[in-house]
């Protein structure tokens, strides 16, 4: 019996229950706490229980070493409040962000719903963080960075398209001594017109400034939309190849509605007609094409972080074996639960069948 999924997570999903970020609150409250106390005891049991170490599942990727390849995708912990907490929880690398050069509260509220009949969910959060400072801060008193850390770089919603440059620079300027690696967003759907940025003459210049900034050679990728079509993926790997970029996350989440159980929202209406991106078990296939068909399109040179739709070992291995280096959850962890780390990681090591010498920055499984 899975503790969580059988008997936890339907009291935490029912109607008589806070509503999704209620909840997701106040678990980052949780780990923060565990996180500015270093309660030993607990953190030590929170790694007895879900951390699972194979030198097999160590991936090298950009001079990083990640001790394993599932990590934590961006838009749970956005403003870092649980950094110290990840690696405890069995992640080998997370993901901070969306983040912002200046605060902001994000869209209104409700604004992330539950699909349990989808294995779903949707989310219209508007980019809601603390701000690129907030964050800088709370990277530098770090005590110990135990995993890799990736920092999701966001365009506040006021500022215009034609100056989205601006406010991704600003970003990275304040956090770039402080992230291993960073992520342009121009795929959420949930900030008015910056889906519009994965055009090629809106994307360029975004990868130009940043690129001209970036002496360091900071490992830098672009998150894509699962909704693209496959000439615009072609236009992106281009730039990626033109402007030097480390690598593709494939993929955000989705605004396509066909195929779901669900139909209506209480307190929201139609999902048709319902704003927001749609993240979970829907996503897997088309996220997993995507990936298939970059990694075929770039002859594997071009790291890929797969991302939409993990929920079992096959589906892990599914986005591995398409081309994928490295792997992100967050609606499956949800789902599933903590367990779904340690569970995911033994399956990985056991499909090694032994063997545990990793190729730098390629898959593990293929």
């Amino acid at each position: 019996m899975n503790l969580y999924r059988d008997l936890l997570q339907p009291l935490l999903f029912s109607g008589l229950r806070a509503d999704p970020e209620t909840l997701k609150v106040a678990l980052l409250r949780t780990l923060e706490w565990l996180d500015v106390t270093q309660a030993t005891g607990i953190l030590s049991l929170l790694e007895r229980l879900f951390c699972y170490r194979d030198p097999c599942l160590e991936v090298r990727l950009w001079g990083l070493s990640f001790p394993n390849p599932l990590g934590l995708a961006a838009g749970l912990d956005k403003d870092g409040v649980a950094l110290g907490v990840w690696p405890h929880l069995g992640f080998g690398f997370v993901e901070v962000g969306t983040v912002t050069p200046q605060p902001q509260p994000g869209n209104p509220k409700p604004r992330l719903f539950r699909l349990p009949q989808d294995r779903a969910a949707l989310n219209c959060m508007g980019f809601n963080n603390q701000g690129a400072a907030a964050l800088a801060e709370r990277l530098r008193r770090l005590r110990q960075r135990l995993i890799p850390i990736g920092v999701n770089l966001g365009k506040g919603k006021t500022t215009p398209l034609e100056a989205a440059a601006t406010d991704y620079l600003a970003s990275f300027r304040v956090l770039r001594e402080l992230g291993d690696y960073f992520v342009i967003n121009v795929s959420s759907p949930n900030t008015p017109g910056l889906r519009s940025l994965q055009a090629a003459k809106h994307l360029e210049p975004i990868l130009a400034a940043l690129q001209e900034e970036n002496q360091a050679k900071k490992p830098l990728l672009v998150k894509i939309a699962p909704d693209l079509d496959w000439p615009e993926i072609d236009a992106i790997l281009e730039l990626a190849q033109a402007y030097g970029l480390a690598g593709i996350i494939a993929t955000n989440t989705t605004l396509r509605r066909d195929n779901l159980k669900t139909r209506f929202l209480p307190g929201l209406g139609p999902l048709t007609t319902a704003a927001g991106g749609i993240s979970g078990a829907p996503l897997r296939e088309r996220s997993t094409q995507i990936i298939r068909y970059i990694h075929q399109a770039t002859g594997g040179q071009l790291p890929i972080i797969g991302v939409g739709g993990i929920f079992t070992l096959d589906d892990a291995l599914e986005k591995l074996a398409a081309g994928a280096s490295l792997l992100q959850v967050y609606t499956g962890w949800i789902y599933e639960g903590p367990s779904l780390v340690p569970r995911l990681l033994r399956g990985l090591a056991a499909s090694r069948q032994g063997a545990c010498s990793i190729p730098s920055g390629r898959k593990i499984v293929g």
